[in-house]
């Protein structure tokens, strides 16, 4: 059972950086790069919709949101492109994932204004 989930769970790892390679290349349609670039950056992202620290549904988002939004970006993506993208991803996981301080900053600078955000609105609600 432990083999089952590891194979997965590396499944769904060379899917997301199948899909990290999709982003950059210029032939994929610009809706499908707005939706695979969302779904990597979850994947990617150390926060989640749902804190894993809370029991069960901590890991739901992990363990269902994450592999639908993979199955519906592989959907919206040209078989040509993947099969190109799949070489890629084979030779990054080989190699290790990447790492973009600039991107990384980005989503951890947004998360930021979402949750000063969250705090003024809630001030205001409350007084």
């Amino acid at each position: 059972m432990f083999k089952k989930i590891k194979a997965w769970a590396m499944n769904l790892k060379r899917q997301i950086f199948i899909l990290y390679f999709a982003c950059k290349d210029e032939r994929v349609p610009w809706y499908a790069k707005v939706f695979t670039a969302c779904v990597v950056a979850y994947a990617f992202s150390p926060i989640d919709l749902i804190p894993d620290f809370i029991p069960i549904f901590g890991y739901l988002d992990d363990v269902i949101l994450v592999p639908i939004g993979i199955m519906i970006a592989l959907k919206l993506i040209p078989k040509n492109i993947l099969t190109d993208c799949e070489v890629k991803a084979e030779e990054m996981m080989r190699n290790g994932k990447p790492k973009n301080w600039i991107v990384g900053s980005i989503v951890i600078l947004i998360w930021g204004l979402i949750i000063i955000w969250a705090i003024i609105n809630s001030y205001r609600f409350f007084n």
